[in-house]
């Protein structure tokens, strides 16, 4: 008989894993680089929806889950965009041309407080949109043994929608998480959901904590 393949499989313990993308001083705090140099006359409104929904939705849940995968196993792991230089002259094309610089080391490369990582967790730094292009994150994941990927983070429509998109054609069956993911307006988080509905599969918060308190020892098999 043959196996019917589906995106919409429950996680499997021992093999996920939750990543966060970009959640760092430079681009989810307040006083972060990215924010001094924005000027355009609407930056006032997207800012004001963003860190609202990031401080009073997002990140709240964002802890939820890092403490209930702690508590389950699964292993957290964290990108933030951070050059591996000081002037940035390993950053891509891209972030050259936007004028993207998170120097080594520096408080802007920094997770946030709310969620800092753990003493063993991993932390990998990455100067591209997809943390797949730019950083050996495929080769830590499948080194941890990892096939089932929960994202969240921000920017949802940019660096999360990249990361799962590339997860998803790396062979990740990839949830994602859009209540614990935020971007400068409501359109473009429904957007970015609607536009890769068909790369993973969506579950908020609540869902997806209730599914991690249920995990039994055997996980599900794919074909």
């Amino acid at each position: 008989m043959t196996k019917t393949l589906s995106r919409d499989i429950a996680i499997a313990p021992g093999e996920t894993a939750l990543l966060f993308i970009d959640v760092q001083n430079y681009c989810a705090h307040r006083q972060g680089s990215e924010f001094k140099t924005i000027t355009q006359p609407d930056a006032t409104t997207e800012l004001s929806y963003f860190f609202e929904r990031l401080e009073g939705l997002a990140v709240p849940n964002m802890q939820r889950l890092q403490a209930a995968c702690r508590n389950s196993g699964i292993e957290v792991l964290f990108t933030v965009i951070e050059s591996l230089t000081k002037d940035g002259r390993d950053r891509s094309l891209d972030y050259k041309i936007t004028g993207f610089n998170v120097p080594k080391g520096s408080w802007d490369g920094k997770v946030i407080d709310a969620i800092a990582p753990g003493d063993d967790e991993i932390v990998i730094p990455k100067t591209s949109s997809s943390v797949f292009v730019s950083t050996n994150m495929d080769y830590v994941l499948r080194n941890l043994g990892v096939r089932y990927l929960i994202l969240c983070g921000v920017l949802t429509d940019q660096c999360v929608e990249s990361a799962v998109r590339d997860a998803c054609d790396l062979g990740y069956l990839v949830t994602l998480v859009p209540d614990a993911c935020a971007t400068y307006s409501q359109e473009r988080h429904d957007y970015s959901l609607r536009a890769i509905k068909g790369y993973c599969r969506q579950r908020d918060t609540d869902e997806l904590l209730a599914e991690i308190a249920g995990l039994s020892g055997t996980p599900e098999k794919v074909a």
